[in-house]
């Protein structure tokens, strides 16, 4: 049985339209920015206060503003973990280490939150992975 023309038109026209799924609207933008905000704000608010460890150290104490951790850098090799690693995992060597504090899941919302806190203080920095 052959495709009728209509059929072969629909059939051509769908896969000829243009993909929409990077469309998106100004109130998009605004409101994932906004979003994105929140959480990096929860971020900060954790990164200072001592809350992740048990001993009351703060991230901040020895990274203020996010200082010195690079997150532009990651995956690289860490000494501290002997191996190439993520971000996340480094937090999580901070946690377990200085903090005396039990590490995070990677998808746990706090960790969420401090990752977009220390990408957000490195804003415009190029990308570079695995450098020191």
């Amino acid at each position: 049985m052959r495709p009728t023309i209509p059929a072969l038109a629909l059939a051509l026209g769908v896969l000829a339209a243009p993909a929409l799924a990077d469309e998106f609207s100004k109130s998009d933008i605004e409101r994932w920015q906004a979003e994105y905000e929140s959480v990096a704000k929860k971020g900060r608010e954790l990164w200072t206060s001592g809350a992740v460890g048990t001993n009351g150290v703060a991230c901040a104490q020895c990274h203020p503003n996010a200082a010195n951790t690079h997150p532009e850098t990651y995956p690289k090799f860490q000494k501290q973990l002997g191996k190439v690693a993520q971000l996340w995992e480094m937090v999580n060597w901070c946690i377990r280490n200085p903090l005396q504090g039990q590490p995070l899941a990677a998808d746990d919302p706090k960790m969420t939150a401090l990752v977009s806190y220390i990408a957000s203080e490195r804003r415009g920095v190029k990308l570079e992975p695995g450098k020191h």
